[in-house]
């Protein structure tokens, strides 16, 4: 596999065509939005900046990367003659399904096709294309150049060359893929999401408050990061539809989600990318600021 294309600019679209950039592919990376092509190769140059300054990269590496990224506002377009596409856009099923009928008929036969789902069933997935055994998903963690982590998730139909292509393939960009079976939430985040649910049912039961539930997760758990601030650097739209989907796939209560991260979602409290969630990040992106609503 030479020629890779991704599917949307956002937070996971344009770490994904950083880290295929990096290590030499050439990488077409796709989002309706010009704008968010925009503001997506920016945040690649400034990751990549910061690498620079780090010495973990050089300045021609940077360019390099750069140059191997080449921008499509049309899937039509910025599909052909790929090897993969790796769908990143937003955790939604009905567009995810429209996304890879459109595929179907725009990619070769032979072309992979992967997504980054981070809990929609990859069965479900593959069901909108012809030939399902193609499909698979590549659920890369965030953010995508640091984290060593692929999951990769095998469909009910999803073959056996697929699966091992895309485990080197995921070597090849020196992360550490592992294979896991098409059930709601895979792995991951089966057991991040009910922890990080039962931290906000704990904040919402008065238990105790934000900085004290993070506090006792790190320093007791050894977490690098409290499960409330890991909620905010997410976004707690996209924990809750995960959770939504889990509750849905399995039926049990266990997975339904908590009241208070309900309420904060419809509020438009999603965390960082809001500008506040569990913590105000209106001064600084860092959790060092208890939001408002928890302190009184």
């Amino acid at each position: 596999m030479k020629n890779i294309a991704v599917i949307g600019a956002g937070t996971m679209g344009n770490g994904i065509a950083h880290t295929f950039a990096q290590f030499g592919y050439k990488t077409n990376l796709i989002d309706i939005s010009e704008k968010s092509l925009e503001k997506g190769m920016n945040t690649i140059s400034g990751n990549l900046d910061r690498m620079v300054s780090k010495e973990k990269i050089s300045e021609e590496d940077k360019k390099n990367t750069l140059n191997n990224i080449t921008t499509f506002t049309q899937i039509s377009e910025g599909v052909k003659n790929v090897d993969l596409v790796v769908e990143a856009a937003t955790e939604n099923v009905d567009l995810k399904l429209s996304i890879f009928k459109q595929l179907d008929e725009l990619c070769a036969a032979d072309t992979v096709l992967a997504s980054n789902t981070s809990s929609i069933s990859i069965t479900k997935i593959a069901a909108a294309v012809s030939n399902p055994e193609r499909v698979i998903g590549m659920h890369f963690m965030n953010p995508v150049p640091v984290m060593k982590l692929v999951e990769i998730i095998r469909g009910y139909s999803t073959s056996d060359e697929v699966t091992s292509n895309i485990m080197e393939l995921s070597k090849k960009l020196k992360k550490e893929p592992v294979e896991v079976n098409d059930y709601p939430g895979f792995v991951a985040n089966r057991i991040l999401m009910p922890m990080i649910n039962e931290s906000i049912e704990t904040l919402y039961n008065g238990v105790a408050g934000v900085q004290e539930i993070d506090t006792v997760m790190k320093l007791g758990m050894a977490h690098p990061m409290g499960p409330l601030q890991l909620a905010d650097f997410i976004g707690l739209d996209v924990c809750l539809s995960i959770l939504e989907v889990m509750y849905s796939g399995f039926k049990n209560p266990k997975y339904a989600p908590c009241p208070l991260l309900v309420n904060m979602v419809q509020a438009g409290k999603l965390g960082v990318k809001s500008g506040e969630g569990f913590y105000d990040y209106s001064e600084s992106r860092k959790a060092e600021k208890v939001s408002p609503q928890f302190t009184s």
